[in-house]
C-alpha cells in the first residue's frame, strides 16, 4: 500500500469514528472545517492552474454549504437562522462566481464569512 492510499484509508476511518461519536454542534463545527478545507483546496487548485480539482472542491463546498443551510431550525431560529441563511445564500453565490471567473478573492472572500460563522459557533458550544 502506498504511502497516499493508506493516508486516505486514514481520513476515512478518523473521519466515520469522529462523525459517529460527535454531537449535533460538533456535527456542525466539522461542516465549518470540510467547508474551509475546501475552500482552501480550490485556491490551491486555481493557483495550479488544476480545472478539475477545482471544480470538484467548490462544488463540495456548495454541498456544505447546502448540508449548513439544510440544517438551520427556521421554526426557532427567528431572525438569527432567517441571517444565516440569506448569508449561506450569499456565500453559495460567491462560490459559484469564484468558479466561474477563477477568482482566489472570492475564495478569499468566503472564508472570512464562514471563518466569522465558524467561530461564533464554537463559542456557543
Amino acid at each position: 500500500m502506498n504511502y497516499q492510499s493508506a493516508a486516505a484509508s486514514y481520513n476515512v476511518v478518523r473521519n466515520h469514528s469522529g462523525v459517529e461519536n460527535a454531537t449535533p454542534h460538533q456535527l456542525i463545527e466539522m461542516l465549518f472545517e470540510g467547508l474551509l478545507e475546501r475552500i482552501s483546496q480550490a485556491k490551491g487548485a486555481m493557483q495550479y492552474k488544476n480545472i478539475e480539482l477545482k471544480g470538484r472542491k467548490i462544488n463540495s463546498a456548495i454541498g456544505i454549504v447546502n448540508g449548513l443551510r439544510e440544517n438551520l431550525n427556521k421554526e426557532d431560529g427567528g431572525e438569527i437562522s432567517e441571517n444565516l441563511d440569506a448569508l449561506y445564500v450569499y456565500i453559495l453565490g460567491i462560490l459559484a462566481k469564484a468558479h466561474t471567473h477563477n477568482d482566489q478573492a472570492l475564495l478569499d472572500e468566503a472564508s472570512v464569512l464562514i471563518g466569522n460563522i465558524h467561530s461564533a459557533w464554537k463559542q456557543i458550544g
